[in-house]
C-alpha cells in the first residue's frame, strides 16, 4: 500500500477504532436514491411489501459502506468479504424485490414511468451468471483486489462492477417467466457453483494472497492466511444460504404466478 495514499474508508484501523465514513458524496447518493423512490413509488408506484424491500436493501447498502466496517475491510479482508456479502447477496436482491429502477424513474424530470421491468429473455439468464462470476473472482485475485487499496478510482471500479453484476443477476432470476424457471435455476446454481469454488480455494490455501493485508492483520490476533481463510468461509458458507433462499423465493413466487394464471383461465 502506498505510504502517501490514504484508501477511501480511511487508514487500516486497529481494533475499535474503525469509524464511520460520511463522504458527503456517498451519503448524498443515498440520500437521492431514497428520495426519488419516495416520488416514484407513492401511492399505487409500489405494494407496501416492494416499499419495504428497497427500504431494507438500502439500509443495508449504507450498513456496507458507510458503518465501520467500510474502514474494517482495509484491515481485513474478511470485514471486506462481509461488505461484498452484504451488497451483492442482501441488498441487490432486496432492491429488485422492491423494483429499485423507481429510483431513477422519480429522480427523472416530470417521470412517473413504472419501472417494474419486462420479463426476463433466456440471453439475460445466460450473461448475467457469468458477468457476476467474472466481477466476483477478478476483484479477490490478489493484484487486483490490492489495487482497490491504492487508488478511490479503483475502489469504486470493485465496488460498482460487483454491486451492478449483483443487480443484473438478480434481476435475471427473479424476474424470469414461467417458461425460463429452469434456466433461472440453474442461473442460481451455477453462480452457487463459482461462489463455493472460490470460497474454497481461498480458504485451503496455502499462502495468502492479499499483499495489502499482510501488515494489518495482526492487532486482530490474525494472520493473514488466517484472516483470508475466514473470508473465504463468509463467502462460501453464509453467501450460499442467501443465494439459496433468495433463489427459492423467485421460484416459489414463480409457481405461484403460474398458478393465479391458470386458476384466471
Amino acid at each position: 500500500m502506498s505510504e502517501t495514499y490514504v484508501p477511501y474508508c480511511g487508514p487500516a484501523p486497529l481494533p475499535g477504532e474503525a469509524g464511520w465514513n460520511l463522504d458527503p458524496v456517498l451519503l448524498v447518493a443515498f440520500a437521492a436514491a431514497a428520495i426519488g423512490y419516495a416520488r416514484a413509488a407513492g401511492p399505487g408506484g409500489a405494494s407496501r411489501a416492494e416499499r419495504a424491500a428497497f427500504t431494507a436493501g438500502l439500509a443495508t447498502l449504507a450498513l456496507a459502506f458507510v458503518s465501520p466496517l467500510c474502514q474494517l475491510g482495509v484491515a481485513l479482508f474478511s470485514a471486506r468479504v462481509g461488505q461484498h456479502v452484504l451488497a451483492t447477496l442482501v441488498a441487490a436482491p432486496l432492491m429488485v424485490w422492491g423494483r429499485g429502477g423507481l429510483a431513477l424513474a422519480g429522480l427523472a424530470p416530470r417521470s412517473r414511468r413504472d419501472a417494474r421491468g419486462g420479463g426476463t429473455s433466456g440471453g439475460a439468464l445466460a450473461l448475467a451468471p457469468v458477468a457476476f462470476a467474472l466481477a466476483l473472482w477478478t476483484w479477490h485475485l490478489g493484484p487486483p483486489y490490492d489495487a482497490t487499496l491504492t487508488s478511490d478510482a479503483i475502489y469504486w471500479a470493485m465496488h460498482l462492477s460487483l454491486f451492478g453484476a449483483a443487480l443484473a443477476l438478480w434481476a435475471a432470476i427473479i424476474r424470469a417467466p414461467a417458461r425460463l424457471s429452469g434456466a433461472a435455476l440453474l442461473a442460481a446454481a451455477l453462480t452457487g457453483l463459482q461462489m463455493t469454488l472460490l470460497g474454497v480455494a481461498l480458504t485451503f490455501a496455502e499462502a495468502p494472497w492479499f499483499a495489502a493485508h499482510l501488515a494489518t492483520t495482526a492487532p486482530y490476533g490474525f494472520t493473514p492466511l488466517e484472516d483470508q481463510q475466514l473470508g473465504g468461509l463468509a463467502m462460501w458458507m453464509p453467501g450460499m444460504v442467501l443465494l439459496l433462499a433468495n433463489a427459492l423465493l423467485a421460484f416459489a413466487l414463480m409457481l405461484r404466478r403460474v398458478e393465479t394464471r391458470g386458476a384466471a383461465g
